[in-house]
């Protein structure tokens, strides 16, 4: 279920049950095996290599995506703002779009993405809140976007 919501910023949130145990939920967005499976994968020909990822409270990261169909190149990146394990995770989230020359160019303003995942019992209850876009537009791409990605983190961690 996800839903955005106006006002002079927007914001939208997804929420979804995945039927696995909460560690293994939350492990699939902080370890770089599992985040390569799974984040920005709505796109079949899209292929994620994260080129940086520390995942603690002012730690970075930086995510390469590829998309195989077209050759573009996108750079998603941000910095964590709330690491607690296994509980919560809050970061920002900025795009960029490798241009031939080799040059990178800002596609939107930066965001921040809220995760928050609870125990429903071997189940996991997860709530993401994504927040301040300018236009509702970006926020419509952005749920379709993080709708693809969490089907696509139900096939990781549902999986025996």
């Amino acid at each position: 279920m996800a839903s955005p919501q106006q006002g002079s910023e927007m914001h939208l949130r997804v929420r979804r049950v995945f039927a696995a145990p909460r560690e293994k939920v939350y492990r699939a967005w902080v370890e770089r095996a599992g985040l390569e499976q799974w984040m920005c994968r709505d796109v079949a020909t899209h292929r994620v290599k994260y080129l940086e990822l520390e995942v603690k409270t002012g730690g970075r990261y930086v995510m390469e995506v590829t998309d195989t169909a077209t050759g573009e190149v996108y750079l998603g990146q941000g910095t964590f703002r709330q690491v607690s394990p296994p509980e919560k995770l809050v970061f920002t989230w900025a795009w960029k779009k490798r241009q031939s020359d080799g040059s990178d160019v800002s596609l939107e303003p930066e965001t921040q993405v809220t995760v928050e995942f609870w125990e429903r019992g071997s189940s996991t209850e997860v709530l993401l809140t994504h927040e301040f876009f300018k236009t509702e537009k970006a926020a419509k791409a952005t749920e379709e976007g993080w709708k693809g990605c969490f089907d696509a983190l139900a096939l990781l961690v549902e999986k025996p």
